[in-house]
């Protein structure tokens, strides 16, 4: 018996086996084995095909051992992992390791933890009063930040609660001791075999009825929806009742989320509807938890997995649907490691399995979009806010006016129109929701005399100042000096251009002074747990203004904030990237729609200096469909994605070894182009030096991916010994160009 083996690190191509007879009942597809592997004697490998002849000239070696009683990965798994090693042109086994949660690898395939029925927490009688009192929790804030989190959010599932404090399992246990917390476990029991009794669905609009209705007709064989719903239209209630479809036939369902730690009331609403059913995979985890959840999905003791990027590979039973929620979202690209992309892998294992595929946003990818009007995906529209709530008015303030005024020295880039509208909103005793995607104080400091900026000496790009810690950073390699008041170079007298958070937090307590005060950004917050104490703060009305990067714009629900003030739209609009302005256009709309979601009208003030940019004016238009249209006629024009498709091959090294690399691809690369490739470069990247190492860059754009992957079959025999030392990253479909 022989077997194809994908040994588990960085190298390309699949190794051919012998089976002894005592190995040979336990060995089937899928199944991670132990191999003799060069000059290691134990290297651990994945069963990814059962060849009938060896290959020529080769001395095969045996399989060591058997390392799990059953295989990790089924068959349908491992037709999809072949899929996507050949398509993103990665080392089998690095894709099939990164595949598995890592407690399952460092636990050898021994049982993980188990859980039974679903816990939940809720504030005792009393807990608002010790939340109340400064001294009740003074010596223990992991302790008040799980609680506020608790009182703000009510009963709610532990998952959650996990979810958005990762380290809060000791904190949740001191409170019940205390008897400030309630825990209750409860095994929700199925109505009617759709939705469990812990939960009741509510009355769905006429918009949402037909999503649901559309959705539901199409089970039982693959079809791919994009759902478009503006923000706060229901989108999460409708996957909710097609996935509740699913499971009453007895299927299994996947959900996608970008980051599970920044929305955990996600995870938690699931949960509630489905109980135990649901198995959560997310970094929030411990190891020994993940292989716990994965283990209970790959027995089918769960049906629906709710998870970030890699859960596109959870070992789901009876696959039925496959949600895909902001599927515009960046994080579904894999950057470091195997470049997958999240949302286009779950097309093609929907279709492999005979599954529906929900893409939802409010702000769909143009990829997506053309692929609806193709005809590929078919569009389902959620064109209003649930109880007709509207979508809030937005305001733009031209900064260039102000500046040709003479008003350039706004305190914290706030200008009088935004000052205006925190003032009459802290007025009302609502809230305020005020977004810059710039960290830091300044973000550039400069020598008055010579001109010398405050360079990261490790990486291509300048030193933010961080004033509160007295500091310059590097927001790349995270490296840090103290601010000196003197240039080094000359002695002159240094001075800081640009805004970022920490400015704009300094200005709204100085025109404010009564305003209660926070940010959420990875400076103010260095966890998953202060990010949720700070939102929880939030929640429950605590705070009055929220300054924040993305951070605060990631599916939060707040019924409180009334006005979300944009303190500079124009931050990505100058990157070199052809996605700069569908980027900004996405970022602006989905910050613009943390406003007015409950009984008070909201108000969104931009400002901006350039007002008349179509990203910018059709985002305060709510016009996703002019936006869309005018971006795709850009880029058909320029020929890009999603009109071609696009090859990275990504260089890093020493200065002259990147280079020659570089060179020695890009020689390679020509007489594979055969007219139907463009190659753009070579050249330095945009970020030309990151972490002491200098990076070079070439793309190639053809209208299919068969071209593409001639010129990878020419590039990857440099690729194998690079010169100069350097090393070489192919990038199907990238989606960063820095």
């Amino acid at each position: 018996m022989l077997v194809e083996v994908a040994v588990a690190a960085a190298v390309r191509g699949r190794f051919t086996y012998r089976v002894p007879p005592h190995l040979a009942p336990a060995i089937s597809l899928g199944q991670r084995v132990v191999v003799p592997f060069g000059k290691s004697r134990r290297a651990t490998g994945y069963v990814v095909g059962f060849p009938e002849a060896p290959p020529a000239g080769v001395e095969l070696r045996d399989v060591v051992e058997v390392l799990d009683p059953f295989p990790p990965f089924t068959p349908e798994l491992v037709e999809l992992l072949r899929w996507a090693e050949d398509y993103y042109l990665v080392p089998p086994g690095e894709l099939l390791r990164a595949a598995l949660p890592p407690g399952l690898n460092a636990r050898g395939g021994e049982a993980g933890p188990t859980r039974r029925g679903v816990e939940y927490a809720a504030p005792a009688e009393g807990a608002d009063r010790a939340a109340a009192d400064p001294k009740a929790l003074a010596r223990a804030p992991a302790q008040r930040a799980v609680l506020g989190y608790l009182l703000a959010r009510g009963r709610i599932p532990v998952e959650e609660l996990r979810a958005a404090f990762p380290k809060g399992r000791a904190a949740l246990t001191a409170l019940e001791r205390r008897g400030l917390v309630r825990l209750e476990t409860e095994t929700p029991v199925a109505q009617g075999g759709v939705l469990p009794a812990a939960a009741t669905a509510p009355a769905l609009t006429p918009a949402q009825a037909a999503a649901v209705a559309a959705i539901d007709g199409a089970a039982g064989g693959f079809q791919a929806f994009l759902l478009h719903g503006v923000t706060g239209s229901g989108k999460t209630e409708v996957y909710l009742q097609a996935i509740a479809r699913a499971r009453a036939a007895g299927k299994g369902a996947l959900v996608l989320v970008p980051e599970i730690a920044l929305t955990p009331q996600l995870s938690g609403r699931f949960r509630a509807r489905f109980g135990d059913d649901v198995a959560l995979m997310h970094s929030g985890l411990s190891g020994a938890e993940r292989h716990a959840e994965w283990l209970r999905l790959r027995r089918g003791d769960a049906r629906i997995c709710v998870g970030v990027r890699s859960a596109i590979f959870a070992p789901v039973q009876d696959l039925a649907i496959i949600v895909v929620d902001e599927e515009h979202d960046p994080s579904f690209k894999q950057e470091d490691g195997p470049a997958y992309h999240a949302r286009d892998l779950a097309v093609v294992r929907a279709k492999r399995e005979g599954a529906v595929l929900v893409l939802g946003s409010a702000t769909p990818s143009l990829e997506s979009l053309e692929n609806a009007r193709r005809g590929r995906y078919r569009k389902l529209d959620l064109p209003g806010r649930v109880d007709d709530r509207p979508l809030p008015p937005v305001e733009l303030v031209d900064l260039s006016r102000l500046r040709r005024g003479g008003d350039i020295g706004l305190p914290g880039l706030l200008a009088p129109e935004l000052r205006e509208a925190i003032g009459r909103t802290l007025e009302a005793s609502q809230q305020a929701i005020l977004f810059l995607n710039r960290r830091g104080y300044e973000t550039l400091v400069t020598c008055e005399v010579c001109g010398e900026e405050a360079r990261c000496t490790e990486c291509a790009v300048s030193l933010t100042h961080h004033a509160r810690r007295g500091i310059l950073l590097c927001h790349y390699c995270g490296r840090t000096e103290r601010v000196d008041a003197r240039c080094p170079a000359c002695g002159g007298v240094r001075s800081g251009v640009g805004v970022g958070t920490e400015q704009v937090e300094e200005a709204v307590r100085a025109l404010f002074p009564r305003a209660r005060v926070a940010r959420l950004d990875r400076d103010a917050v260095t966890s998953a747990d202060e990010t949720a104490a700070v939102l929880a703060r939030f929640a429950r009305r605590e705070l009055d203004v929220l300054i924040g990067t993305q951070m605060v714009t990631k599916g939060h629900d707040f019924p409180g904030v009334t006005l979300v003030g944009v303190v500079l739209a124009d931050t990505a609009l100058a990157l070199p990237d052809f996605r700069a302005a569908e980027r900004t256009f996405q970022l602006l709309a989905q910050v613009a729609g943390r406003a007015g979601r409950g009984a008070e009208a909201g108000r969104v003030v931009v400002q901006t200096f350039n007002p008349r940019t179509p990203a910018i004016a059709l985002a305060a238009r709510h016009d996703y469909a002019a936006f869309a249209e005018g971006e795709l006629e850009r880029r058909r024009a320029l020929g890009y994605p999603p009109f071609t498709r696009m090859m990275a091959a990504r260089i890093e090294g020493s200065e002259a070894g990147a280079r020659r690399a570089a060179e020695a691809l890009a020689a390679a690369a020509r007489p594979a182009l055969q007219g139907e490739v463009a190659m753009l470069g070579p050249a330095p990247a945009a970020i030309e030096r990151l972490r002491g190492r200098y990076r070079w860059h070439l793309l190639f754009r053809a209208e299919a991916p068969k071209a593409l992957f001639r010129v990878h079959a020419a590039l990857a025999r440099v690729a194998l010994r690079p010169p100069g030392g350097a090393t070489i990253r192919f990038d199907m479909d990238p989606y960063s160009m820095m």
